[in-house]
């Protein structure tokens, strides 16, 4: 692969002189199809469609012109900056945005099929992976989950076509509902539910409307009728009934359903903040312009459906196959040899071998002879037998290497070069220390529940996790590396067992043996225990998922567990962790127990996608049950969703279904679920099971795929405009204040260029799908100071005249903790909203994008309390919004714990309302400095902060003490559902965030919560560390001004 080329030789950059004689053309090399060769100045920005026309015209001075044939039949070809062969058939994309790698263009034959072919060349532009890499994947798992994508896709394109324009409406631009309110809110006066006084903007003139709370929108459209037609005659009327619907003035949030308006978010945003909410009536000739481009997009691709279905296929020949059960062998397989071992010449080399069902391991690890060599192996004893019959793997069985060293002892370290081995050394035995060196899993069964066989090779992974099973690593992916060239390689056999193939027996064989077993002890009791075991029964089921259970505790769990299905049914994860997966006959019992077992709400039902549940039925039971989820709800949860298709062994499988069949149902789930996927395409584990669902999204989302498109080049456009100010910064660096004003006014030309300013305009947001934004307001544009150089970009908003939007755009700082806490953060917004306690959480937009990349919303009229003098004399509904805002931090930092805390990173608004920003670091993982911990509070309660709740009284006051109580009934509700955050972060484990690796890290929260312990110990445990942070909120204001003396020594 040719070398990256990097910013100072970077020809297509804005800021670029190797262009050539003008900064706005380049010189192109053209290569014709009739073996002529064209070179030509070309402009940077002009599209494809352009330069062809430019070259066309050019050709016909040249020979063999006429053997060219139509221009349209013709399209470029590149080599891109990843060094791959991109064929340019989308031609409105500009020259400057394609970026190949040298200025080389060749024309080349379009084959049949343009539609298709444009649609997949978009496709394979948006994901960021071109589908011809998919292609070129020779896998058949890989074909057959593409095939059967591309049917369902085409199905579902053909289900939107035949839409009504309202059900269209609905799935793409439908309005954020809140939970119906268990109190209403009031007037404050008479507490007399509150009227809503609201502004509907109609043509060029509005009317003031005032309407109760649980009226529909129906009724206030004719509401607003009437008061319209005062002023306009009432002949008008049967003209203008059923013509209009309403919109959310700022954004695209269409109100067409038949909720009350009080459960509109924005409804009831506006009226905790006491503004009136503004409403736009759209004529519904607009809609069906919208809706009639869309279906006409779809139309260019995709045939209505066939009145006529296809003929069925022949049926397939029945091959023979054995019963995985019919197998009393032990299973093992044959270790062929390892390559490019990365070991000292006087360490022995050893692979360990075991075979795991989520984490638990079924049997003894099997442990090869002892090589020696460099970087080859082979063992003597090359056949590694495992104590567990072939008849009682379990489905979803994985096969988990080790490779390591053995050596005598550990040498010290004179350079740092190997320096990270340490941190791996796991097992000291007889003297020998043993050091992992690599890693690799794979699935015992494949994707069809065909038993494996033949030689497999597998390239290993050398990064280590934390936490590892006897130096195995069962939560790790099974896809092999894809960087082989310098991975190590471990070729395996798995032996046959069978002249025929061994499958894993289907569903209704596994029911008829859990029949067959029941009839056989039917005349044994189901295991209904006495008062005594029902009362340890229900002390194990009130644990939380963390604790572990003991032998005995499972032997009665799983005797109990006809128990359980009655009285306990939230806890069948507890069950699952009980069944011995290594007995066949109890998999089957487990099973036929599942299809009565009552439905899990979603929220418990989430658990059961972790990884110590990988059973392919028990999480088709999950996901039957997240089916409940309202579109918030899933909205809410889907950053967990996402991650845990990293658990899942194969690409076809029922989460992956329903995460498609939500996300192409719902344009704002589908907006989110590609950002979620996208912007971690680039990691290998997951580069290739993402980008199949990316394209599976994609085909049954035609319309959505210009709408990304634009974002996604947007995002380009800003990251080119922030290397461009890390270059000026860096060659500036002596002079700082010519530095920030030459590096400001480059920025500033450069949003201005034509090829910039088009493409960062007229774009929906990617922070919220619903945001129009226009254009850049480049005067009020700037790049911020700290290390990475972030620009804050503020836009104007499209549907609102004058309103502006702010949006800080990061490149090389990984946003996704940020985008974790801030989630938790909204889930306990919701949490405490459900329980009547609302603290006026400002929980702003954060969104990861790429490696290392994303935005972050800005929240208007808000700056830090380090800019800010905090007062006691702003009036009672700022202080009120101040109290309960700060109460709601104080408890979130504390069971979070967030830490870093200063006065940089706490904002207040306008209106009173007290945020936090900025979270680096979490789950206590606080700064030190020279060893010290800096923060010895568990959560910020300045004096400055009691000053203003107390509005400027001294002493104990009810204020302060309506404050404290705030925070323990805030308290008391995230204790309820401690087991809601421990699944959350359990689910994220994989992520690869840096403060949360392995189980210890989540121990944090269960400790905060004092889970295990009375709600009166938890409570009195709270008081202590609130009463200890009051004692401190001197000690913290002088940290903080210490804070800030160091900031303005830096700057």
């Amino acid at each position: 692969m040719p070398p990256a080329m990097t910013d100072l030789l970077d020809i297509w950059a804005a800021h670029s002189h190797l262009a050539g004689h003008a900064l706005d053309k380049i010189t192109v090399d053209f290569l014709l199809p009739t073996g002529i060769y064209i070179q030509m100045d070309v402009p940077r920005e002009a599209t494809i469609q352009h330069i062809k026309l430019l070259l066309w015209k050019q050709a016909q001075s040249f020979p063999l012109f006429p053997s060219l044939g139509e221009m349209e039949s013709h399209m470029f070809e590149c080599v891109n900056q990843a060094a791959v062969h991109e064929e340019l058939e989308d031609e409105t994309r500009r020259l400057c945005d394609i970026r190949p790698f040298l200025p080389v263009l060749k024309l080349v034959t379009r084959n049949c099929g343009r539609a298709e072919r444009l649609l997949d060349s978009k496709i394979g532009v948006l994901i960021s992976k071109g589908l011809h890499e998919l292609d070129a994947i020779n896998d058949q798992e890989v074909k057959d989950f593409r095939s059967k994508m591309f049917r369902l896709s085409e199905e579902r394109m053909q289900q939107v076509q035949m839409m009504t324009c309202t059900e269209w409406l609905q799935a793409c631009f439908s309005p954020q509902l809140e939970p119906p309110a268990g109190t209403a809110i009031t007037d404050g006066l008479n507490d007399r539910p509150a009227d809503l006084k609201i502004i509907i903007h109609f043509d060029q003139s509005q009317v003031r409307v005032c309407s109760p709370g649980g009226e529909t929108c129906i009724a206030l459209m004719e509401l607003a009728l009437k008061k319209w037609l005062t002023t306009h005659g009432p002949e008008e009327e049967e003209a203008w009934r059923g013509q209009y619907v309403l919109r959310v003035s700022h954004c695209l949030e269409f109100l067409c359903g038949d909720q009350p308006l009080i459960q509109y978010k924005y409804i009831r945003t506006c009226m905790q903040a006491k503004e009136s909410p503004r409403l736009t009536l759209v004529h519904t000739s607009t809609v069906k312009a919208m809706f009639d481009k869309e279906i006409s997009t779809i139309g260019a691709v995709v045939g209505r459906k066939s009145s006529n279905p296809p003929l069925p296929l022949p049926p397939k020949r029945r091959v023979p196959t054995t019963c995985v059960w019919d197998v009393s062998s032990s299973f093992k397989i044959v270790l062929v040899n390892g390559s490019k071992v990365n070991a000292e010449e006087t360490a022995k080399v050893n692979v360990r071998a075991g075979l795991f069902h989520g984490t638990e391991l079924l049997c003894k690890p099997a442990v090869s002879s002892e090589s020696s060599g460099r970087s080859d192996h082979t063992w003597k004893d090359s056949t590694l037998e495992f104590d567990l019959s072939v008849c009682d793997l379990p489905r979803m069985t994985r096969l988990c290497f080790a490779i390591y060293a053995v050596m005598d002892k550990v040498k010290k370290q004179k350079s740092t070069k190997n320096a990270h081995i340490n941190k791996y050394q796991t097992i000291r035995k007889a003297g020998k220390v043993h050091y992992p060196i690599a890693w690799v899993n794979t699935m015992v069964f494949d994707y069809k529940g065909q038993l494996k066989t033949g030689d497999i090779i597998l390239h290993c992974w050398s990064s280590f996790p934390d936490e590892l099973e006897e130096m195995l690593n069962p939560i790790g992916t099974i896809q092999t590396n894809p960087y082989t060239e310098n991975a190590t390689s471990l070729h395996i056999n798995f032996p046959e067992y069978s002249s025929h193939s061994i499958v894993f027996p289907p569903f209704d064989k596994i029911l008829e043996k859990a029949a067959e077993i029941a009839r056989a002890s039917d005349c044994v009791s189901m295991g209904r225990g006495g008062k005594k075991f029902h009362i340890e029964l229900k002390e194990i089921m009130e644990r939380d998922p963390l604790s572990q259970l003991c032998e005995n505790e499972k032997d009665l769990i799983w005797t109990l567990r006809y128990d359980c299905r009655e009285n306990f049914p939230q806890s069948l994860p507890k069950l699952l962790l009980s069944v011995k997966w290594s007995k066949h006959e109890d998999m089957a019992q487990l099973q036929a127990l599942l299809q009565i077992w009552p439905k899990l709400s979603p929220r418990d039902a989430l658990e059961l996608l972790d990884f110590n549940y990988p059973d392919q039925y028990v999480r088709e039971y999950a996901v039957g049950c997240l089916r409940d989820m309202s579109e918030e709800e899933l909205s809410q949860y889907l950053l967990q969703l996402v991650q845990v298709l990293r658990y899942e062994p194969y690409y076809d499988c029922a989460l992956t279904h329903f995460l498609l069949e939500r996300a192409q149902g719902n344009r704002k789930i589908g907006h989110f679920l590609f950002w979620h996927l996208r912007s971690e395409i680039h990691m290998p584990a997951v580069s290739v099971q993402f980008a199949l669902i990316l394209e599976a999204y994609c085909r049954g989302s035609i319309p959505h795929i210009e709408v990304l498109k634009k974002q996604v080049e947007a995002l380009s456009k800003l990251k080119s405009v922030n290397e461009l100010i890390k270059l000026g910064t860096i060659k500036t660096a002596r002079s700082k204040t010519k530095e920030a004003m030459l590096t400001k006014e480059a920025m500033m030309t450069c949003l201005r260029q034509s090829g910039y300013s088009e493409t960062l305009s007229d774009l929906h947001s990617p922070l919220n799908p619903n945001v129009l934004l226009s254009g850049i307001n480049v005067e009020r544009c700037r790049y911020m100071d700290s290390k990475m150089k972030p620009l804050w970009i503020v836009y104007n908003n499209k549907l609102l005249g004058g309103d502006t939007l702010g949006i800080i755009f990061k490149n090389g700082d990984d946003l996704r903790q940020d985008m974790l806490t801030l989630q938790i953060l909204r889930l306990m917004d919701l949490l405490w909203k459900e329980a009547n306690l609302d603290l006026r959480i400002v929980p702003y937009g954060c969104l990861a994008t790429g490696d290392r990349s994303g935005l972050i919303e800005v929240v208007s009229s808000a700056d830090t309390i380090a800019n800010i003098q905090l007062t006691s004399n702003a009036g009672s509904q700022p202080i009120e919004e101040f109290t309960l805002s700060c109460a709601g931090y104080c408890v979130a930092t504390y069971v979070l714990g967030i830490g870093d805390r200063h006065s940089d990173n706490i904002m207040v608004r306008s209106t009173g309302q007290l945020f936090h920003i900025d979270f680096g670091h979490i789950l206590g993982n606080f700064k030190s400095k020279f060893g010290i911990k800096r923060e010895r509070v568990p959560f910020i309660l300045t004096h400055d902060f009691i000053h203003v709740i107390q509005q400027g009284k001294t002493g104990y006051t009810e204020k302060f003490g309506s404050f404290r109580q705030y925070c323990e009934e805030a308290y008391l509700v995230l204790r309820k559902n401690g087991n809601l955050f421990i699944t959350l972060f359990a689910l994220m484990l994989t992520a690869g965030l840096p403060e949360l690796t392995s189980v210890k890290d989540i121990q944090y929260l269960k400790d905060s919560l004092a889970l295990g312990k009375t709600d009166e110990d938890a409570l009195k445990q709270f008081r202590q560390k609130f009463d200890e942070a009051l004692r401190e909120s001197w000690t913290t204001k002088v940290n903080w001004m210490a804070h800030n003396v160091a900031k303005d020594n830096r700057s």
